[in-house]
């Protein structure tokens, strides 16, 4: 067992190898700063476990990841498919597989485990009720990450959202949002007999979406005064899912988003890096640069050339985790990527 690691978490480890081959790769980049090693990794998963199956090799995928020494882990959210139940007792389960993580893991709730649980098959539940149990099992030590070297983070407890997280690791501003598919939570509850948004329901997604803005806005600005090379945001919701055409019902919500990720990217010198789960299968690409169609379809203004934006496999495309590098000064690159297959 490894000593434990200074509260604020320090990117520093060295590369192990894990077992498999990476088989794809890209490039792209108070908060105090405490890295120092030139190289360092980082992983992301999400949309994971995904049924009985995945839940049984949830365990073995975590010691692999494990093995590979990185970090930190980030989970995009989503720790159930949309079709099963949203029972307590499966809660602690994520939770116990969560703790497994050698080093700090990172989630933030996904819409499966919260907005979703309305549904008949997941058990006709109050979503909102549901956010309250998901916070109640994951976040019982605001502003202190999971895993067994847990790591300080800068959480929004005081506003009651802590699972919205801030980190500051070798001159890049990392920040982990509670931003969710179904809307952000503005699709009716059909499941429970609601036809329209509930208020308590949009009162909810306003209060979680100003704080968001709050975070983003911060900590842009963190990065551009203390001249930071790179931004990276994480959440689950995948804002610009290339395999359907949305309506309003499905995104209206993320527009005040939107808007301020292209103001703050545009007005920083570094790139920016948003990393999402949600529509399951591995994605890069650049949905704010000049000439996208997103900005049409949010019909907001300016473009953002520097923002790179990342998808993470998850579902029954699960068969492989997410490794990130942090390069050295020297590289042209801040962060470059690959995925990395489970072997079992």
């Amino acid at each position: 067992m490894r000593p434990t690691r200074p509260l604020a978490l320090t990117l520093a480890a060295a590369l192990l190898a894990v077992p498999g081959t990476a088989v794809a790769s890209g490039h792209g980049g108070q908060h105090h700063d405490h890295g120092h090693a030139d190289r360092s990794t980082f992983a992301v998963i999400g949309d994971i476990p995904y049924g009985a199956d995945q839940l049984a090799a949830f365990p073995g995928w975590i010691d692999q990841i494990n093995a590979a020494d990185p970090d930190l882990t980030f989970h995009v959210g989503d720790i159930k498919n949309g079709s099963t139940r949203c029972d307590d007792a499966y809660y602690r389960v994520i939770r116990a597989d969560f703790d497994r993580f050698e080093n700090p893991l990172v989630y933030t709730p996904g819409d499966n485990e919260w907005t979703d649980c309305h549904r008949a098959n997941n058990g006709g539940h109050d979503p909102l009720e549901r956010l309250a149990f998901d916070r109640s099992v994951f976040f019982d030590r605001p502003g202190r990450t999971m895993g067994q070297h847990p790591a300080t983070v800068e959480a929004q407890s005081r506003s009651g959202f802590p699972e919205n997280v801030q980190l500051r690791r070798q001159r890049i501003d990392f920040a982990m949002l509670h931003v969710v598919g179904s809307n952000n939570d503005l699709q009716p509850w059909t499941g429970i007999g609601r036809t329209e948004p509930t208020p308590a329901q949009i009162a909810e997604e306003r209060a979680r979406m100003r704080n968001v803005l709050g975070v983003v806005h911060d900590s842009f600005s963190t990065a551009r005064r203390q001249h930071d090379r790179a931004v990276v945001l994480l959440f689950q919701a995948d804002m610009f899912d290339p395999t359907y055409t949305p309506t309003p019902n499905d995104i209206s919500a993320f527009r005040p988003l939107v808007q301020a990720l292209v103001e703050e990217s545009s007005h920083f010198r570094g790139p920016v890096y948003l990393v999402n789960g949600d529509s399951h299968a591995y994605n890069v690409d650049q949905p704010l640069a000049s000439g996208s169609s997103w900005l049409s379809t949010y019909d907001v203004r300016g473009a953002a050339d520097n923002l790179t934006r990342i998808t993470v496999d998850g579902s029954s495309n699960n068969r492989d985790w997410l490794r990130f590098t942090v390069n050295g000064h020297r590289s042209a690159d801040v962060l470059s990527w690959e995925q990395v297959p489970y072997t079992g």
